[in-house]
């Protein structure tokens, strides 16, 4: 069955656990993913998930009397997918832990912040990821959107760029732009659960709405970087973990993309192990005898891209 982070904080007994899972999310993305948790490791080395992606689609048509339909069946891909183990651990020495109360929050303080850069490491790898070629040799990543897409029917490259680097520019082809984001939903199964872009990309589409007068509903609880338009979330993914390169890639020429995604388990939806659990925290052991304590954030997860229609960018977007 499955789930999501919503769920999965419902089934968390420890307090902090359900505190580090609200704090998951607050990415819209993840908050709305939901989650086939059936993974079971096999033979102790593997985390492979196969699914069936939907790559031709049957059709439908009115016959006559005495005649029969024209037989076409839905084709299915069987698509292996391999889960990712991502977080980080932090140290401390237990003489600051236990002697300086100023120090007492400061566990909870490097949880926090090895949430934040965990959210940001799946961010990248629903974008970046790539299964053959992980950034980190030897490491594990699942297929990102970028690998899924590039070079494919979902793919929408614009024959000119679609200039909104300047005021001028916005004003001038606001109107091209929203022709193009139609044109990203037409090759879609539905309608975007989310569109994704980068924090300045995001600047420009609000620019965009202002200049056709289509007001953007606030989406608090998640931050200033997400918005809704229509049925939809808007949001900027923000950086890589560890620096200050977007997720959402812009080119030394100014060339950036927005991928649209619908997501659920007959489109994009997470995959993850068996059970209830989606991340793990790990506090520091004061009772084994090392001086210096080691604590852990944890999250073991894959993506499944079941049907063809359900994701798309638009590429060739100049901002810079």
């Amino acid at each position: 069955m499955p789930i999501t982070f919503a769920q999965a904080q419902q089934l968390s007994q420890p307090k902090l656990t359900k505190k580090v899972i609200d704090q998951f999310r607050t990415s819209a993305l993840i908050d709305a993913l939901p989650f086939d948790n059936t993974v079971k490791p096999a033979g102790g080395n593997s985390l492979d998930y196969v699914y069936n992606r939907v790559t031709t689609f049957p059709g439908a048509a009115s016959r006559v009397l005495n005649a029969d339909y024209t037989a076409s069946e839905a084709v299915t891909t069987a698509i292996p997918s391999r889960l990712a183990i991502f977080g980080g651990s932090f140290q401390l020495d237990r003489a600051l832990i236990l002697g300086e109360h100023e120090v007492a929050d400061h566990v909870q303080f490097q949880v926090e912040q090895k949430v934040k850069a965990t959210i940001a490491q799946f961010h990248n790898m629903f974008i970046n990821g790539n299964q053959a070629a992980p950034v980190i040799a030897n490491s594990w990543e699942f297929d990102g959107l970028d690998v899924l897409l590039t070079g494919g029917a979902q793919e929408i490259i614009p024959a000119a760029p679609i200039a909104l680097a300047t005021s001028a520019n916005i004003t001038a082809n606001w109107q091209e732009f929203l022709d193009q984001l139609r044109a990203l939903e037409a090759v879609m199964d539905g309608a975007p659960t989310a569109y994704l872009m980068n924090q300045a990309m995001y600047a420009k589409f609000q620019s965009v709405m202002d200049r056709a007068g289509i007001n953007l509903a606030s989406k608090e609880n998640y931050g200033r970087n997400v918005s809704v338009w229509g049925d939809s979330l808007v949001m900027a993914l923000g950086n890589r973990p560890g620096n200050a390169n977007p997720i959402i890639a812009t080119s030394v020429a100014g060339i950036t993309s927005i991928y649209a995604v619908r997501l659920g388990m007959d489109g994009v939806h997470g995959v993850s192990l068996a059970g209830g659990k989606l991340a793990d925290v790990y506090l520091p052991n004061m009772q084994d005898a090392a001086a210096v304590k080691t604590g852990a954030v944890e999250m073991i997860a894959g993506l499944a891209y079941t049907s063809t229609q359900s994701a798309a960018v638009l590429r060739n977007i100049d901002i810079a």
